[in-house]
């Protein structure tokens, strides 16, 4: 009688399968694993343990260590290695070559302590009083946008710590409101392509629940820095990007006519030549009706802004409809101020309205 096989229907002798039988396998072969209960507990037990030991580390009170979430445990720790690896111990003050450009007008000599014997720092060491006077907070980032330092004082900016900033992301752009995202790629491209040269965007930051209640939105800050080498001889991972972060007034809304007292209107010919502007123009930059009619827009912009309003032109006047960029145009004083210009070409398609919201 021919016995055929269950599996593949062939012939086999009695007592055969193509099939491998359970209870024979191949010497090499693993079994598979499989987990258990206390399997897992035991996991997640030194897990825990290697998690409590991180947290002992951090150079914290007591009291902050026992409300850390195992995310802001190793949000934080994170940032300390970033910090160490761009600052080592012992390097502060001795390492930087190009010491002036560690920060916009700030000493860099003050950005950096002697590490205590005990725990040393990995980042900047700044005393509160020495924050208190700061216009805003201090950011350090990698060279690809990795936040290696926040200083202490940027909750009385944001309304959120450190350690709460940490847990929205660990890249700037995690905290930067998403409509910035390119304007910063951009900036800071520019930075690293050319250490030394400062930039400047603005953009809104994330912050605290309460802050929005009160304000009505996130806060407005006005990044300035510029990348320099921390160590030499400078290379990618050597280099960081130095900024102060000042808050600004907050950002109008698509929909948001704004107050009267903190707008001006322009009229210009196709060009952005001034035609008419209205006279509230003296009170944000100084300059009398009379002494902007003919003159142009671009004489009055900040060299580095120039390419981003001539897009907004460039939309505007080829019909894409209104544009909005925020601006930083030259006072009579000499001073820049920061404008948020709404742009949009008018029905007869021979002029373009510009309204600005000072921000500063």
């Amino acid at each position: 009688m021919t016995i055929f096989c269950s599996h593949c229907h062939r012939p086999l002798q009695a007592e055969m399968s193509c099939l491998p039988r359970r209870g024979k396998q191949a010497p090499g072969a693993s079994k598979p694993f499989r987990s258990t209960k206390s399997a897992s507990k035991a996991r997640r037990d030194q897990i825990n343990v290697e998690l409590q030991a991180l947290r002992s580390l951090l150079p914290i009170s007591a009291r902050e260590k026992e409300r850390l979430s195992y995310l802001h445990t190793m949000a934080l720790v994170c940032l300390r290695l970033r910090g160490a690896q761009l600052f080592p111990p012992g390097t502060c003050g001795t390492a930087v070559p190009h010491a002036s450009l560690a920060l916009p007008h700030q000493d860099s000599a003050s950005l950096c302590a002697p590490p205590a014997d005990s725990a040393p720092p990995a980042g900047p060491v700044l005393g509160a009083e020495l924050l208190s006077l700061l216009p805003g907070f201090l950011l350090v980032l990698s060279a690809n946008g990795k936040l290696v330092y926040i200083s202490e004082n940027v909750a009385q900016v944001l309304g959120l710590s450190v350690v709460e900033l940490l847990a929205q992301g660990d890249t700037v752009f995690d905290i930067l409101d998403g409509r910035a995202h390119e304007d910063a790629r951009k900036k800071l491209l520019l930075a690293h392509e050319e250490p030394g040269r400062e930039v400047t965007f603005v953009s809104e930051m994330r912050t605290s629940k309460a802050f929005r209640l009160q304000h009505g939105g996130n806060r407005a800050v006005a990044v300035r820095g510029r990348f320099t080498a921390l160590r030499w001889p400078a290379s990618p991972s050597t280099a960081a990007f130095l900024a102060l972060c000042m808050p600004v007034a907050r950002l109008p809304a698509d929909d948001d006519a704004g107050s009267q007292d903190d707008l001006f209107q322009s009229m210009h010919i196709l060009d952005m030549t001034f035609t008419d502007v209205t006279e509230s123009v003296t009170y944000h930059l100084g300059y009398r009706r009379e002494e902007l009619i003919g003159q142009s827009w671009y004489s009055l912009l900040h060299p580095e802004d120039a390419d981003l309003a001539a897009a907004q032109h460039r939309a505007v006047a080829l019909g894409a409809g209104a544009g909005t960029a925020v601006l930083r145009v030259l006072r009579r004083d000499r001073t820049w101020a920061w404008l948020c210009v709404s742009a949009r070409r008018d029905s007869g398609g021979r002029a373009i309205t510009c309204t600005s919201h000072c921000l500063r």
